[in-house]
């Protein structure tokens, strides 16, 4: 989906997803999923990704990390994560996100925005909330802005993309 589709082109919500916690079962639909072309590209993750090493994201799973999926029709095509900070940043909690590359424009990364940032607010406490995006990612931008994020700086030659240095944008979204 372009972010400048008029809203009546936009496919209509899934009204059958859910938003559950991920668990160990879910490594091979996880693995599948972050390896997609279109996931991959939103993030930092190499291609390739093994289920050896999703799984092992399970098995060595922080306390202070939280996961969700968004399951729709048995599917996984969606995962959040909500990583707490410690210390001095124990109000901060860092989000990473995608969403199936046939199932964008769907909400699906609504409601897991949704469902990440009530856990964040009602019961974690959070007060600021951080995440990184690419800055030619314009459906991701406009998802964390509808949600609260504000761009607080740009990362210049962030990261190594398809052959490229790419810029990022730091955003944040304060309780």
């Amino acid at each position: 989906m372009m972010q400048d589709e008029p809203p009546e082109q936009r496919p209509a919500p899934y009204a059958d997803l859910i938003i559950r916690a991920s668990k160990p079962s879910d490594a091979d639909a996880i693995t599948t999923l972050v390896n997609l072309p279109g996931f991959r590209r939103g993030t930092l993750r190499l291609p390739y990704q093994p289920l050896a090493e999703t799984a092992r994201r399970f098995s060595d799973a922080n306390p202070n990390t939280h996961g969700l999926v968004a399951e729709r029709q048995g599917e996984i095509i969606g995962q959040i994560g909500l990583m707490r900070q410690a210390g001095r940043r124990a109000h901060v909690g860092i989000i990473g996100m995608g969403v199936h590359d046939a199932h964008a424009g769907r909400g699906v990364g609504s409601a897991l925005m949704a469902a990440v940032t009530d856990l964040a607010d009602n019961w974690l406490n959070l007060r600021r909330l951080e995440l990184t995006v690419f800055v030619d990612n314009g459906a991701a931008l406009a998802l964390y802005q509808k949600f609260g994020f504000a761009v607080e700086g740009t990362h210049r030659d962030f990261a190594f993309r398809d052959g490229a240095f790419v810029d990022a944008h730091a955003m944040a979204r304060l309780k």
